[in-house]
């Protein structure tokens, strides 16, 4: 891969604004354009994902308050044939991260092949320049080229995607087996019900942030759901399955291009008898079939997980994702993840989190998370 240009641009830590093209003839610099040209280039790669959108830049800014890095790799014309979300995550407790994108399960680089090298060579560059503790470049599939010099690809997260056959919803209830017919029936014989839109907003975070704190994580601000509404209102899903009037399980996602994947799922454990969180899964995917997409995307996950095996059960097949990371400087050799729960260090927050009383718990999730890319 050719070096790329450094950044340049006006503000923001790090950027070197008398840097000159790199020798693969492309100029990467802070993107001062508007949104719709951005937007122009996504909707134009096929590596693209709904977290590409420019959209996303205002929901980081509004919502966490982080400093976007959107950077953008211009020919010598002056054409933008490449882009890149990056969002610097920092705090004294966990570290300093760039990352694309941060809470998001991809993110990264995606334009012409030597665009995407370019971009790359210039988040190495920032991310050395600013001495964070790692870069995470979070790509759906591998880049056009091995990235080198310090980038380090890791294989911790897969996604789950179900292909969805022709024939709409009928097809797709043919295609399950029987044991899973049988549990997506059982909350439906007994009267759970499951309803689409934006009003379910609020009963969804009702969901999510109890069953956030029964698992010892902290909960994501009620706003950054409010502004990701707001934001792509044609492109957001929310549901909830109820029992009564009592919701009982959750789930917000994005449709994009063919595919709908689910972000967010969350189920009350009190409830997990019952299993209201099957039926909730088929209601997704029957809107889905009905919208005529193609595939049905069960979101990110550990390997050999529970919810890896979950996941599994419905027929789908792992994909992996190819996430790249950078650890330089004083960080070099460092374990080149972003913080998690699971992690040793912090085993002691879980067991503590699931403590705390709800209100406690949903209020002071998200002064936490938002460290917690």
């Amino acid at each position: 891969m050719s070096v790329a240009a450094r950044v340049i641009g006006a503000g923001g830590a790090g950027y070197d604004p008398g840097a000159a093209s790199g020798d693969d003839g492309y100029r990467v610099e802070a993107f001062s354009g508007t949104p719709a040209e951005w937007d122009a280039v996504v909707d134009a790669a096929p590596a693209a994902t709904q977290c590409h959108r420019y959209g996303w830049r205002g929901v980081m800014e509004r919502v966490f308050g982080h400093e976007c890095v959107y950077l953008a790799a211009r020919t010598p014309a002056g054409a933008i044939e490449g882009v890149l979300p990056l969002v610097r995550v920092k705090s004294p407790l966990f570290g300093h991260f760039l990352v694309s994108m941060p809470f998001l399960n991809y993110g990264g680089p995606v334009g012409e092949d030597r665009a995407v090298g370019a971009l790359v060579a210039a988040a190495g560059d920032q991310a050395r320049r600013d001495g964070v503790t790692l870069a995470e470049l979070r790509n759906r599939g591998p880049l056009p080229q091995a990235p080198g010099d310090g980038w380090a690809l890791s294989a911790r997260k897969i996604t789950v995607v179900l292909p969805i056959p022709p024939g709409g919803e009928g097809a797709l209830w043919k295609a399950l087996d029987g044991k899973l017919r049988s549990q997506i029936r059982r909350p439906q014989k007994e009267g759970v019900t499951v309803k689409f839109g934006s009003d379910q907003l609020a009963p969804f975070y009702t969901v999510f942030a109890h069953h956030m704190r029964d698992l010892g994580t902290p909960v994501q601000p009620r706003r950054l759901f409010e502004e990701i509404a707001a934001s792509f209102p044609g492109e957001v899903w929310f549901g909830c399955a109820y029992i009564g009037e009592r919701p009982v399980a959750a789930g917000c996602g994005f449709r994009w291009r063919s595919e709908f994947e689910m972000t967010w799922a969350s189920a009350l454990v009190e409830h997990k008898k019952l299993a209201p969180n099957m039926l909730l899964y088929w209601a997704f995917m029957q809107r889905a079939a009905a919208e005529g997409l193609t595939h049905f995307n069960f979101g990110r996950c550990t390997p050999e997980s529970g919810t890896h095996r979950f996941k599994r059960q419905w027929g789908a097949e792992d994909e992996q994702l190819y996430w790249y990371g950078l650890t330089p400087g004083a960080h070099a050799g460092a374990a080149a993840t972003t913080p998690s729960p699971h992690d040793s260090a912090y085993a002691w927050g879980p067991r503590l989190w699931k403590r705390l009383p709800l209100p406690v718990a949903t209020a002071l999730g998200p002064r936490i998370v938002k460290y917690i890319p």
